[in-house]
């Protein structure tokens, strides 16, 4: 896997949990195709695979696969996920499942590689927890608040660290919501009933305007 052209933008590539969401497919699976050349990809110093989105819709083509779902339109929710615990991320990803809500959820376990992502896939919801390995919620909060992308973003931080302690690293940056741990899925369906309501209005808005 090389580098990629230097002509070619930097946003135009994506790590394998899109491209896993793109193509509904598993990672391993995604990482299968790389490894027969099916899919472009290179590998940043880091170490983090990153795949044109070029040739995942090239292969989509080749294949007859229609486009995702989180592809199409702006009447679904985009939601990323960060948590490096793996439990905690299949309990979302069925309780997302269950509610039906137009939303699409990415999940990942490294908070680098959610950061390289977000170009490509423009969230409009991130979840995140605060005590991970490498880059931890805090710096990536830190980093976060510094992109033109976090303006328009709704944060929630899963945590099971106090208030109290939170303050002491230094506290969230304005706006972020914080959720106890255990996670109050009750709380989070209202969350994003209100989002996608809010969404819904600002919609009819633009279109009578």
């Amino acid at each position: 896997m090389n580098m990629p052209p230097s002509k070619e933008p930097y946003d135009g590539y994506c790590g394998t949990s899109y491209a896993a969401k793109m193509l509904g497919i598993s990672v391993g699976t995604v990482q299968g195709l790389v490894e027969k050349n099916d899919l472009k990809a290179w590998k940043t110093q880091g170490g983090h695979r990153r795949i044109s989105l070029q040739s995942i819709q090239d292969y989509q083509r080749r294949h007859n696969l229609a486009p995702a779902s989180m592809m199409q339109g702006e009447d679904r929710l985009r939601v990323l996920v960060v948590e490096d615990d793996e439990n905690t991320r299949l309990m979302l990803q069925a309780n997302f499942d269950q509610w039906g809500l137009p939303l699409d959820a990415v999940m990942y376990s490294s908070a680098m590689e959610a950061l390289l992502d977000m170009p490509s896939l423009q969230p409009q919801v991130l979840l995140t927890d605060l005590k991970m390995p490498n880059v931890d919620g805090f710096e990536f909060l830190k980093t976060l608040s510094t992109h033109n992308l976090f303006s328009n973003l709704a944060v929630v931080v899963m945590t099971g660290m106090s208030p109290q302690d939170v303050q002491a690293k230094g506290g969230l940056p304005d706006g972020v919501q914080m959720l106890q741990k255990p996670i109050d899925m009750d709380w989070l369906h209202g969350f994003f009933d209100a989002l996608m309501s809010v969404r819904q209005i600002n919609r009819r808005a633009r279109q009578v305007a």
